[in-house]
């Protein structure tokens, strides 16, 4: 009964909290000071159409790396716990339709997810994005193919290789320039070619890169019980 009376008391507490913002709501009809800088800043200094990238990668590049930062801590904190699980003997059936597709559709996933951090700076998608379909992919092999190992060890060093350079870019653009991250420390190039924006398609690469490692990291130690399973292969 208290429980229940708390719930209701906290879901009123944030109507409450709530209402003043729902009632007085006005979408704004032009850009702040802040907003309009950010995108004259994106298309003039960084030559960049995402302006969302040149926020994310740039304006608040220390910001970026203290995501990936806490993601790097999730991938740790999993592999504590998960280091100890006591393996269940089970029994899995996968046919070879499935393995046989999810290596098609796997090749595919890769090349998507390549792209999407590659031109994260000239549309919307990332290194966050592009590293989250790369480890989607490589859990469809682990799923589909009960032979698939990865190697933890160059998942590591994927991982910390992207990471270095990433920290090593922001560290050349605090000496070369002002700010942390600044793009400026490679050519520009032409506005809205692949090869333009400076580092910025290089940070997202290295982004996506790390991402990926680490969450194939957290898939593969998550699945690391395969071992022990008695494994049944229907061939059809």
């Amino acid at each position: 009964m208290i429980n229940k009376l708390l719930i209701i008391i906290g879901i009123i507490g944030m109507l409450l909290i709530l209402l003043p913002i729902l009632v007085n709501f006005q979408s704004p009809t032009n850009l702040s000071a802040l907003a309009e800088e950010y995108v004259r800043g994106s298309v003039n200094d960084l030559k960049s159409p995402n302006v969302v990238t040149s926020v994310v990668v740039t304006y608040r590049g220390l910001d970026t790396l203290g995501e990936v930062t806490v993601l790097f801590l999730a991938t740790l904190g999993v592999g504590f716990l998960l280091e100890n699980k006591k393996n269940k003997s089970t029994q899995r059936t996968v046919s070879e339709n499935i393995r046989t597709t999810s290596s098609f559709l796997v090749s595919l996933i890769m090349v998507l997810g390549i792209y999407i951090f590659t031109h994260g700076h000239l549309s919307p998608g990332g290194g966050f994005q592009g590293g989250v379909v790369i480890a989607s992919g490589f859990l469809l092999l682990i799923l589909s193919d009960l032979d698939f190992k990865i190697s933890h060890a160059i998942l590591r060093f994927v991982e910390s290789i992207s990471g270095l350079v990433y920290v090593l870019i922001g560290l050349i653009g605090l000496v070369l320039t002002i700010g942390f991250l600044n793009p400026a420390i490679l050519p520009l190039g032409k506005y809205g070619d692949l090869f333009s924006a400076g580092a910025i398609p290089l940070i997202y690469s290295l982004i996506g890169l790390k991402v990926g490692s680490e969450l194939t990291n957290i898939i593969a130690t998550m699945g690391s019980d395969r071992s022990s399973e008695s494994v049944v292969k229907e061939e059809r």
